[in-house]
């Protein structure tokens, strides 16, 4: 995986260890670069790799969390030990309007740490002015575990 992730930019992967590794570069990156804004909207239908690539972001960000889709919890916070920034991954599969958000108390996360956000499409009313956006499709039938990430700067 690149040292340096260089914006806008898109790669494949063909293995869900190259996912994880491009979310940890990213991780590493969004650690050292405070001009990035501290949001992810990933974006993919089931099954490409979104939890893959959050894994790999906390191995770097929270290592040692354990990582598993907030599918019912809606929000899972990962932070490391003596860790500066908390990592807070949300699942919008299930949002279907404002209030479901407020009654998590999504707008009191968005600036206190790293957040990742799965299904960010279902929440365009809430995204932050500025964000990352990163699309996970799988494009090659033939073989399955063969992804293309982009990742682009997105301003609302």
């Amino acid at each position: 995986m690149q040292a340096e992730i260089t914006l806008p930019m898109q790669l494949t992967t063909d293995a869900v260890e190259q996912t994880e590794a491009f979310g940890a570069a990213l991780a590493q990156q969004m650690l050292q670069d405070s001009t990035l804004p501290r949001y992810v909207a990933l974006r993919g239908d089931l099954g490409v790799g979104k939890t893959a690539l959050i894994r790999g972001f906390a191995s770097v960000a929270a290592p040692g969390a354990a990582v598993r889709s907030p599918t019912f919890a809606l929000v899972n916070e990962y932070r490391a030990k003596g860790a500066r920034i908390p990592v807070f991954h949300f699942d919008m599969y299930r949002i279907t309007d404002e209030d479901d958000l407020y009654s998590i108390g999504y707008y009191d996360y968005l600036d206190r740490g790293i957040c990742l956000v799965e299904w960010s499409e279902n929440i365009p009313y809430a995204l932050p002015e500025e964000h990352l956006a990163l699309t996970i499709e799988k494009d090659d039938p033939a073989q399955p575990d063969h992804r293309r990430l982009t990742l682009v700067i997105e301003r609302c």
